[in-house]
């Protein structure tokens, strides 16, 4: 039997990373077609079927299953090995992919890419947009931003951001029809607009005063699932808003948006970059990281 090239197996491991044909296709430069070809031309020079596929799924078999498991940290040490040689770089190269979801990208990581890839021209930058929690080793990610709540134990974290909170807004024309809530309790007399997390679940809002914390399962006309999209609905007095305070800063200034509860809307962790714990930190991760870090020094 012929044994498998390097160039086979990665084929596999990009397969079983991403369960999905396609994508596994774009990551690699290739077609469905010739991916498909190239794999079933391992499992026969092996003799063992890798995968279970029909037209809407792909599975590892129990074989696929046991080969993955051992690749992949085979093949970790062969990516360190190469980023290794890096360090003899003027400029580290390489390919890099975050998920953060939309808010992530809009705050944090869209306003500093373009001087981060000005200084690093040889780095290919991947953001995927995202409000699902991800798993960014399973997803094939070198690192993600989240909120720093809602972050796994077992990864290393940096804060690239301010500490944040949400607000309630409202437009005059509401509360022209509606009581000023001055308790949490009180927005059950109150439409407002209510946001759905990719999950499928509803997001009860979140409040917390002189230690004591509660949540509150609102109701409205409207449930949207970006938080960005709430702003406008506020605005026309389709109902009360919790939104991120940095969206409605200038709403509230000119009166077009009147807050409520502030006592009740606490600050909490920002936005983190989260990355797995490795031995070698890519380099191009590394050189994100230190260009993160200086870019929240600098605005502190």
């Amino acid at each position: 039997m012929k044994s498998p090239t390097t160039a086979d197996l990665t084929i596999f491991l990009c397969i079983a990373q991403h369960l999905n044909f396609s994508r596994a296709a774009v990551e690699l430069g290739l077609t469905p077609s010739a991916l498909s070809h190239s794999l079933r031309a391992l499992e026969n020079r092996l003799g063992i079927r890798l995968f279970n596929r029909t037209t809407r799924s792909v599975a590892l078999t129990d074989a696929g299953e046991r080969l993955f498991t051992r690749l992949k940290p085979a093949f970790r040490d062969i990516d360190d090995a190469l980023e290794d040689l890096n360090s003899f770089r003027d400029k580290p190269s390489g390919n890099l992919r975050i998920t953060a979801g939309r808010q992530a990208c809009e705050l944090v990581l869209l306003p500093i890419i373009s001087q981060f890839l000005k200084e690093y021209p040889d780095i290919r930058l991947e953001i995927v947009e995202s409000d699902a929690l991800v798993d960014v080793v399973a997803g094939g990610f070198d690192a993600g931003v989240r909120f720093g709540n809602r972050l796994e134990a077992d990864m290393v974290s940096l804060p690239i951001g301010p500490t944040m909170r949400s607000v309630v807004v409202g437009s005059p024309v509401l509360f022209e029809q509606h009581a000023v809530p001055h308790k949490p309790e009180d927005l059950h007399g109150v439409p407002c607009v209510r946001h759905r997390f990719p999950s499928g679940s509803v997001y009860r809002w979140e409040f917390e005063r002189g230690g004591i914390a509660q949540e509150i399962e609102v109701s409205g006309p409207l449930t949207l699932g970006d938080v960005s999209l709430m702003v406008g609905p506020a605005l026309q007095g389709v109902g009360l808003a919790y939104v991120f305070e940095d969206m409605v800063t200038e709403h509230l200034a000119d009166g077009r948006l009147i807050q409520v509860l502030a006592d009740w809307c606490p600050f909490y962790p920002g936005l983190h970059l989260y990355y797995p714990s490795r031995r070698h930190v890519p380099a191009p991760l590394k050189a994100f990281i230190d260009f993160a870090r200086s870019a929240r020094q600098l605005k502190t």
